[in-house]
C-alpha cells in the first residue's frame, strides 16, 4: 500500500473531547483519544500510537505466516507418508483462504466491540489453534482427509486478522499519518506470505538429513505466537472512541461500483494470494527437480519469490495510480497478468523452470501493482459518484469518507475469495485433464475481461464516473 491509498482506508475520526488530557483506566483503556489534537499527539499519543503499531505489524505478520503454511506443507505430504489425490490436495490449499476471507466480515466488527488491545492477544492466541492441530496432524499418516481438512480449515484464522488489524490502527494516527501506519502494517502482513514458503522447507529438513520432520512446520510458530500475546497484552492500548459503523456498510453495499471494484479485487488480490498458495505445489508438480535446492543439511524453495515480489511491487502501483490514475495501471497489470499467463502455456511443454519462474514472477509482479492500483481506485470512485469536482484529488463530503471506509474494508474480504478460486480452478484441470493448461487459459480468458470492465466502467468517456482521473 501507498501512503495515499491506505490513507482512505478508514477515514472516520475517533470522536474525542478537544482536550489533549487522555483518560486511563484499568485493562489499558484509553479515554478521549485525539490524534488530531497537535497538543495529545505531541505531547504522548504518538508514542503510543508507535507502540500498538509494532506490536499489530508483527501480530498480523504471524496471521500470514499461519495462513500460508498449508500452502508449502501439502508439497511435503507425500513424503510424510500421505496419499492424497490431486483434488483432496487442493482443498487443502485453498480451504484456509475460504475462512480467512469469510472471517475477515466479522473480525472488522469486533475491534470496537471488543477493544484493539483485547482483540489482538485473542486473534493471535487463535492462531495457536491452526499450529497446534497442524503439527500433531502433519506427524501421523494415517490422519484422515476430513480431520486434516478442518485443520486446514482452522488456518483460516490467519487470513482474518488483516481485517481487525487494519480497523484498530486506523484508529490510532491523524488522517495526514494514517497512509504510512497503515502501509506499514499492510506490508508486515503480506511479507508473512513469502516468509512462511522461505522458513517451512528450512526448519523441516534442517539436520534431518534423508529426512523431514513436518510437525515442526506447525510447531515452530508457537513461541512467536506466544511473544506477540504477551506484546500485545503487556503494550497495545484499547481506544474507548473506536466505533463500528454498520449504517456506512449498508450504504456501501447498495452502491453498484462496490461489486465492480469487489470483481477487479478478486482478479488482483486474488490471484495474488491464490498463486501464492498452489505456487509451491505448481513447482513440485512441473519441475520436481526444482522443488527444492539443498543447502548444507537444510532444502531451500524458492517458491516464496512469488509472494515476496508481488508484496514489494503493491506499494508501486499505488505510485503509479497517483500519478497516472488507478484505472490505467488497472489495465495494464491485468494485461501484463494476461500475457505473463500465455508465457506459462508456452513454457510447460518446453520444460524450462527458469522461464517458467520469471513468467510467473511477472505474473506476481503484475497483481502486486493491480493490488496498489486497484484499491487506490476505490475511494476515487466513491467520491466521483458524490459528485464532487476532481475526485482524484477530493475524498468528498464526511458520509462519502464513511462509506468509502466501509467499501474498503468489504472489498478486501471478497477480494480474498481469489485465494479460494485459483487453487479449486488449479486442481480441477489437473484432476480432469492431467495438466493445469485449460485453467491457465481460463485466468486469461477472466483477466481479459476484467480488462474490459474496468476499461468500460472507468476510462470509457461515457461512463458514470467520465470525467474523473479515476
Amino acid at each position: 500500500m501507498t501512503p495515499t491509498e491506505a490513507s482512505v482506508l478508514d477515514t472516520i475520526q475517533p470522536l474525542a473531547a478537544p482536550g489533549a488530557r487522555l483518560g486511563h483506566r484499568p485493562g489499558r483503556w484509553i479515554d478521549d483519544w485525539n490524534p488530531e489534537n497537535d497538543e495529545q499527539w505531541e505531547g504522548g499519543g504518538k508514542l503510543i500510537a508507535s507502540r500498538n503499531l509494532k506490536w499489530s505489524i508483527f501480530a498480523e505478520f504471524l496471521g500470514f505466516v499461519i495462513w500460508q503454511l498449508w500452502s508449502i506443507v501439502v508439497v511435503q505430504l507425500p513424503a510424510a507418508g500421505f496419499t492424497f489425490d490431486t483434488g483432496e490436495i487442493f482443498w487443502l490449499i485453498s480451504m484456509p483462504a475460504l475462512v480467512g476471507a469469510t472471517l475477515r466480515f466479522p473480525y472488522t466488527f469486533l475491534v470496537p466491540k471488543l477493544g484493539g488491545r483485547n482483540w489482538t492477544v485473542i486473534s493471535a492466541g487463535l492462531l495457536l489453534l491452526p499450529a497446534v492441530a497442524l503439527g500433531v496432524a502433519v506427524g501421523n499418516p494415517d490422519t484422515p482427509f476430513p480431520v486434516m481438512l478442518l485443520v486446514a480449515a482452522l488456518a483460516g484464522f490467519g487470513g482474518g486478522n488483516f481485517a481487525s488489524s487494519m480497523s484498530n490502527i486506523t484508529y490510532f494516527y491523524p488522517q495526514s499519518q494514517k497512509g504510512w501506519a497503515l502501509g506499514l502494517n499492510a506490508a508486515g502482513g503480506n511479507l508473512g506470505a513469502s516468509v512462511s514458503q522461505l522458513v517451512v522447507p528450512i526448519v523441516i529438513t534442517l539436520g534431518a538429513v534423508g529426512t523431514l520432520n513436518l510437525s515442526l512446520a506447525g510447531w515452530f510458530w508457537i513461541p512467536f505466537i506466544l511473544v506477540a500475546m504477551c506484546g500485545a497484552w503487556k503494550y497495545m492500548d484499547n481506544l474507548a472512541s473506536a466505533k463500528a459503523d454498520f449504517a456506512a456498510s449498508l450504504a456501501a453495499i447498495r452502491e453498484p461500483h462496490l461489486w465492480i471494484l469487489a470483481l477487479l479485487y478478486i482478479g488482483t488480490f486474488g490471484s495474488f494470494i491464490g498463486f501464492a498458495s498452489v505456487f509451491p505445489k505448481l513447482i513440485a508438480d512441473q519441475f520436481p527437480a526444482y522443488s527444492s535446492f539443498q543447502v548444507v543439511t537444510a532444502s531451500l524453495s524458492l517458491a516464496f519469490l512469488g509472494a515476496l515480489v508481488g508484496s514489494l511491487a503493491r506499494p508501486l502501483g499505488g505510485r503509479l495510480a497517483d500519478r497516472f490514475g488507478g484505472a490505467r495501471v488497472t489495465v495494464v497489470a491485468f494485461a501484463v497478468m494476461a500475457a505473463g499467463a500465455l508465457t506459462v502455456i508456452a513454457v510447460l511443454p518446453l520444460g524450462n523452470f527458469w522461464v517458467f519462474l520469471a513468467s510467473f514472477l511477472l505474473i506476481f509482479v503484475a497483481t502486486g501493482v493491480g493490488n496498489g492500483s486497484t484499491y487506490r481506485m476505490i475511494p476515487t470512485v466513491f467520491a466521483a459518484r458524490s459528485g464532487v469536482t476532481d475526485a482524484h484529488r477530493d475524498s468528498g463530503d464526511v458520509d462519502t469518507r464513511r462509506k468509502t471506509a466501509a467499501a474498503l474494508g468489504l472489498i478486501s474480504a471478497i477480494g480474498a475469495y481469489g485465494g479460494f478460486i485459483i487453487p479449486q480452478v488449479l486442481g480441477l484441470s489437473k484432476a480432469t485433464t492431467g495438466d493445469y493448461t485449460n485453467a491457465i487459459f481460463a485466468f486469461v480468458g477472466a483477466y481479459v475481461v476484467m480488462m474490459g470492465v474496468t476499461a468500460f466502467c472507468y476510462l470509457r468517456r461515457g461512463s458514470s464516473v467520465a470525467g474523473h482521473r479515476i
